[in-house]
């Protein structure tokens, strides 16, 4: 995704206005109150207070360059101003960086004290505000994690147990995290070829090294990896190599999750998927069942992977064991990968299973939250509203 700055923000301007549109048949903007909005933007800023941010580089396959060391909302209320919508941003929800900032949200009884603070990273990001809007709802929710176009999670720890916090304690006793796991690095991390290549051709070498082996911006390009040696070394679409599968990215997440998902007795999900990406006219049914165990084995890396993670955190969290009383650890997960691939959520979630063990599985819980991030920046909007008191 290439561009400019004012293009990208005049987009997502055109669209608030539509949307304003539609919303004042159903609802009357009070005179003299300007609309509020919250901007959940994931990516990389570094945030100066609740509603500014600078965005510090891309992901996920963006590349607009005069967007790079700019306010992002600074540049979305100039769009707002061309396009004449009348409305101001009230909390950004970003990734990454909080810079000398602390905020407090409270939600009546449902939603404790969130303080996203740190004595020298102080956070808030769209994992929080998936993890806000889900603790909004069930007060048993403790952890957030995405798997989208990328992945992150955040969890609720004790302040007393972070030691880089030398401030006040808060009222709650609680602090969020936000993890930035998607760039976690390590040397037991199982990298193939394949994720090296995809790594090293990325928009942003050496980075993001977790989240390019289990979020849906990548499952879909090491599958191609996968296609493109067999076809090269095994001939395996016969004696000619396909043009369209030497091109990076062509074959995305969606479509390796529909041939994983293929249940008809022929697989003609997978061969139409095949012809229509790759412009392999047939293919036989064994290559088919070839080309959907491919599909299994690289979601169930990623998923098991992403477990592991999960795992990590409630560890940390004190919560990888069985509690007395029946405790529910509410996990809120968002991100389309999590929502429509739906071989890859069940292996996640088997395998949170399978390592918390059989006595502990049925207290983790995982909840569904569709636009969990959107929402929690509503939320955080609404709490930060210039009208909160009126």
């Amino acid at each position: 995704m290439s561009g400019s700055s004012d293009a990208l923000f005049d987009y997502i301007a055109e669209k608030l206005a539509s949307f304003v549109d539609e919303e004042e048949k159903l609802y009357n903007q009070p005179p003299g109150k300007e609309r509020e909005l919250g901007f959940t933007f994931s990516f990389p800023c570094m945030q100066t207070s609740i509603n500014s941010g600078t965005l510090i580089r891309w992901t996920k396959g963006f590349s607009i360059d005069d967007a790079v060391g700019q306010d992002v909302v600074d540049e979305l209320t100039k769009a707002l101003k061309r396009k004449r919508v009348d409305m101001r941003v009230a909390a950004l929800v970003s990734s990454f960086f909080v810079q000398k900032f602390c905020v407090q949200v409270l939600f009546s009884d449902c939603l404790d004290a969130f303080f996203f603070c740190d004595d020298d990273l102080p956070q808030v990001n769209d994992t929080i505000g998936t993890l806000a809007g889900g603790k909004y709802v069930n007060k048993d929710v403790s952890m957030a994690v995405i798997l989208g176009t990328g992945s992150n999670a955040a969890y609720v720890e004790r302040a007393q147990a972070i030691p880089k916090w030398h401030g006040p304690l808060p009222e709650s006793g609680d602090m969020v995290i936000n993890i930035e796991w998607g760039n976690f690095r390590s040397s037991c991390l199982p990298l193939t070829e394949y994720d090296h290549a995809t790594d090293v051709e990325s928009l942003n070498p050496g980075e993001q090294i977790f989240e390019k082996i289990i979020s849906g911006m990548y499952l879909g390009e090491i599958l191609r990896r996968v296609l493109l040696r067999m076809a090269e070394e095994a001939f395996f679409f016969g004696d000619e190599v396909p043009p369209k599968l030497k091109i990076a990215f062509v074959l995305r997440t969606p479509e390796m999750s529909a041939m994983h998902q293929d249940t008809s007795p022929d697989l003609k999900r997978v061969g139409e998927t095949l012809k229509s990406i790759l412009d392999v006219s047939s293919t036989s049914l064994k290559k088919r069942r070839v080309v959907v165990e491919l599909c299994n084995i690289i979601a169930t890396r990623g998923a098991r992977l992403a477990a592991a993670g999960i795992l990590g955190v409630l560890k940390k969290m004190g919560r990888d064991t069985a509690k007395e009383g029946g405790e529910k650890t509410v996990i809120a997960m968002d991100g389309g990968l999590y929502e429509h691939y739906t071989e890859y959520r069940k292996s996640l979630q088997n395998t949170v299973a399978e390592l918390v063990g059989e006595e502990h599985a049925s207290s983790i819980v995982f909840e569904q939250s569709i636009d969990g991030s959107g929402i929690g920046a509503a939320l955080l909007a609404a709490s930060h509203s210039l009208y909160l008191n009126q």
